[in-house]
């Protein structure tokens, strides 16, 4: 079918300290995370993308951006791609939420995990793998295309694409502005590059 580039958006000032930023607006790069965006557009300048979609959420859409520009694309905006919703946790710290009881289904038992007025795991990853699928479907086999989205819906589509059971897809790291390349085609499907980071950065864990 396709070559997808899913690729994270890059750091903001969430990510620095910690915070789920989910669904909330007006979330911006910061300066390490445009400097991120800045050299991810220009690895990917000579590959033959034929199109950039991206989560709605500003980070997101500020990481695809430079991408257009340098291949005189437009960013495309799809709603498929959006971060999980993690309802009543957004813009809560994940180290205070780490101490609840609930926050080990979201590491060993996330297929039963549903957030506090939120969506399922298992919700996420349907929206992200439909959404992948369907634009899969607009395009021609063997096109190459960006996917701008967030940490967990990328860990989900790829554990789903591998076969990976969901309860482990929190075995998987993406770091910000890293690229995960899939291949998907009626000969079966293929991860090409899993957390590929231009910073080379070590996550911390």
């Amino acid at each position: 079918m396709s070559i997808i580039l899913l690729i994270r958006h890059a750091e903001n000032e969430y990510m620095t300290k910690g915070r789920l930023a989910g669904r909330l607006p007006n979330i911006h790069l910061n300066d390490n995370g445009r400097i991120q965006a800045r050299q991810v557009a220009e690895k990917l300048s000579q590959l033959p993308i034929k199109a950039i979609y991206s989560s709605p959420l500003d980070r997101a859409m500020e990481t695809a951006q430079p991408i257009a520009d340098e291949l005189n694309l437009e960013v495309i905006p799809r709603q498929g791609l959006i971060e999980t919703d993690y309802g009543e946790w957004q813009g809560k710290v994940g180290k205070r939420l780490s101490r609840l009881k609930i926050w080990q289904l979201v590491q060993h038992i996330p297929s039963a995990m549903r957030f506090p007025g939120g969506e399922t795991f298992m919700d996420a990853q349907y929206r992200i793998c439909r959404e992948i699928e369907l634009l899969c479907r607009n395009h021609d086999p063997q096109d190459m295309f960006v996917c701008v989205t967030h940490a967990d819906p990328i860990k989900l589509a790829v554990a789903h694409y591998i076969g990976l059971p969901l309860d482990m897809f929190q075995r998987l790291t993406i770091s910000p502005a890293s690229i995960t390349a899939l291949f998907l085609g009626q000969g079966g499907n293929r991860l090409l590059t899993l957390n590929y980071s231009l910073s080379l950065n070590i996550p911390k864990i």
